[in-house]
């Protein structure tokens, strides 16, 4: 069945001096343009196409890909802004539109936004929303406690970062719980704090490890062990060098290294930090 804003693999039909005419199992055959056909291909090949609807409300084919298509999640950046709402670039010959009724707050030309792409139906067309919450799975979230993630931020409000989870869900991550620098759009690991009664899902994007330790020093540990269990920065180095890799003042790393050395986690020598 022939899938509009999808990838389809359909088969040439019939071939003309001008392009092919591809099979869609229906009453009306999708032309392709020379341009985007093999030398090669003969009747009865298939050829992956981007299906879509063009301005006169026709079906029409493509060999281009988009960087996403309808039903998933993207990362886009704002080309141009109109009446009718701002233009994403989706890597496709036309930018998307995301109606101004679908934007979560006024789309600038230059910054990049975590859009949900989808078919309207008023329009038939292929159009973006920002508006995420409604187009987020209903399914009850089934995950657990420490489960890892992949995420997607997606808003700023004052309690924190909202974030996609696995795509499907939402999220949020407090901002006690953030110790580096985190941006809209972003892609982060992370894990399921705790799914609440109501429905709703905490985040952290530290795991929870050793029992009594804090967020930060949890993110210095992992840090650590991402360097093989030891680094050569201490409390004795400079605060930018610190900053640089831990994303904390010199004086959050003492004391939160002070509070590892005290559980007897961390060691510190002259030459550097290792986990014991």
């Amino acid at each position: 069945m022939l899938q509009v804003g999808k990838m389809n693999s359909l088969k040439i039909k019939t071939i003309q001096s001008a392009g092919v005419y591809l099979d869609t199992g229906g009453a009306t055959d999708l032309f392709l343009p020379k341009r985007s056909v093999p030398d090669t291909s003969q009747v009865g090949d298939a050829i992956e196409v981007f299906v879509y609807v063009d301005k006169e409300n026709a079906l029409r084919a493509t060999t281009q890909k988009p960087i996403a298509t309808v039903g998933e999640y993207a990362i886009l950046k704002a080309v141009s802004d109109s009446e009718a709402g701002a233009f994403l670039d989706w890597g496709m010959e036309n930018d998307i539109l995301v109606p101004k009724a679908e934007q979560q707050q006024r789309m600038v030309p230059g910054q990049s936004y975590v859009v949900f792409i989808f078919l309207s139906e008023k329009t038939n067309r292929i159009v973006a929303s920002s508006k995420l919450d409604k187009f987020l799975s209903t399914e009850s979230p089934d995950y657990k406690e420490g489960e890892k993630v992949d995420l997607i931020l997606f808003e700023k409000t004052d309690l924190g970062y909202r974030a996609l989870i696995n795509r499907m869900h939402a999220g949020m991550i407090y901002s006690n719980e953030v110790f580096q620098q985190l941006q809209i759009g972003q892609q982060v690991k992370g894990y399921i704090h705790k799914v609440r009664e109501d429905k709703k899902i905490d985040l952290i994007l530290q795991q929870a490890g050793y029992q009594g330790v804090d967020g930060v020093s949890q993110a210095i540990l992992d840090i650590i062990q991402e360097h093989g269990g030891n680094i050569s920065v201490t409390d004795k180095s400079p605060p930018d060098d610190i900053y640089a890799l831990f994303s904390v003042s010199k004086k959050v790393f003492k004391k939160a290294i002070g509070a590892l050395y005290k559980k007897r986690i961390i060691r510190i020598d002259a030459d550097g930090i290792y986990l014991t």
